[in-house]
């Protein structure tokens, strides 16, 4: 039998995800030595020194900010992240967010828990203090939604479904977020025609260059007075700053995040959830599934799903012989990989090779036994980053 798959576990990983990962074919846990693959939600490993054993890193949630993408790729190793996981159990926090700030519920709690419970007449004391706390609701009001992914198309039909108008922008939206994007979501042209229309504006789009301060003084000064910001994407997507001088200025009437920032603690009109989006019991256990299925899929067929750094490439096998091979995206390496193959007299039965950038990966099925020495003519090719070698039987 061949040794087991070595998964070293960083995080409390949902036990509906490790039965993924079956032993005796995989071997999990937090005390694994040299191992094969790290599996972790939030643990940073930016502060690790992964070992060169590591051959694939599975993030249970979508983001990836913990981890050196960059690094791993130049060592060929895939990342991968469960998208859409999680997607539900944000949509709901972020309909409670916005009937936080609508209905000033985070100031009628501090309100009430300030009572004193001794006072004779304290259901006098409530009727008197509630006036300062009238809000509105949503039907009638416009949400606008800044990034259409799986989230963002679900906010949109939830607030469809509450009776609001929405209005969504993301010039990257795909074809499959396309086809989920309820119709009566009208689409906006740019971030400043989403915050000039709308009474609510919530963000759901990766940290990344182009991203940073995406909300800032410029797009603030440009917001409806009284509007309602929401953040359930990533702290830096917001200039807190700028938030904050809207706040002063009661241009923006409240900020909801999920970030509890140092600037932001005990702001009256800012609510910092501490990091709650996914983090309920069914998108914890849909996170880990999805991440251990797709580290499966790779460790034993050498198919790609959901990696932030590689292409995606699944294959049906064909012959039970397979290659899988990490390379730069750079001319004529198929042809030497199809050489070496050539001079170890195997017969290709199906090659397919995909792109993402810098990065390449192809997959070869052969129709017999791939010698030792084929493989490391294969790892020894300029701009190859790592082989692996999946007989039917691994």
């Amino acid at each position: 039998m061949a040794d087991p798959i070595r998964v070293l576990v960083l995080n409390q990983i949902s036990p509906h995800g490790l039965e993924r990962l079956p032993p005796p074919r995989y071997l999990t846990g937090k005390e694994v030595a040299q191992p094969d693959a790290i599996l972790l939600r939030s643990a940073d490993l930016h502060a690790m020194d992964i070992p060169a054993s590591v051959r694939a890193i599975g993030r249970a949630g979508a983001g990836t900010n913990n981890i050196p993408v960059a690094a791993m790729s130049a060592r060929g190793v895939p990342v991968f992240n469960a998208p859409g996981a999680n997607a539900n159990a944000v949509k709901e926090l972020v309909i409670a967010a916005m009937l936080l700030a609508a209905r000033n519920l985070p100031a009628a709690l501090r309100f009430v828990d300030a009572l004193d419970p001794g006072l004779p007449d304290i259901e006098h004391a409530v009727e008197n203090g509630k006036k300062k706390f009238a809000g509105f609701e949503l039907a009638g009001h416009t949400l606008g939604v800044i990034g259409l992914g799986r989230i963002g198309c679900l906010v949109a039909d939830a607030a469809i479904h509450l009776g609001m108008h929405v209005i969504g922008y993301d010039p990257e939206i795909t074809v499959d977020a396309a086809w989920s994007l309820p119709s009566q979501v009208r689409k906006a042209h740019s971030v400043a025609e989403i915050v000039r229309a709308s009474h609510f504006v919530t963000l759901h789009v990766p940290l990344v260059a182009a991203t940073r301060h995406l909300i800032g003084a410029e797009a603030l000064a440009q917001l409806r007075h009284g509007a309602v910001l929401l953040n359930f994407s990533r702290e830096g997507v917001v200039d807190e700053a700028a938030a904050l001088a809207a706040l002063e200025a009661g241009r923006l009437r409240h900020y909801v995040c999920d970030f509890p920032s140092a600037a932001f603690i005990g702001q009256p009109n800012v609510t910092a959830l501490p990091h709650l989006g996914a983090s309920t019991r069914e998108a914890e256990d849909n996170c880990a599934r999805m991440v251990a299925e797709q580290l499966r899929d790779y460790f034993e067929h050498g198919n790609v799903r959901n990696a932030v750094n590689f292409p995606d490439v699944q294959v049906p096998r064909e012959g039970g012989f397979r290659v899988a091979i990490a390379n730069a995206n750079v001319p004529n390496m198929l042809g030497q990989i199809s050489t070496e193959m050539a001079r170890a007299g195997l017969n290709i039965t199906n090659m397919l090779n995909k792109s993402r950038g810098d990065m390449a990966y192809t997959i070869v099925d052969v129709g017999s036994p791939v010698p030792p020495q084929a493989i490391a003519a294969i790892g020894a090719i300029d701009g190859v980053l790592a082989v692996r070698y999946l007989p039917a039987e691994a």
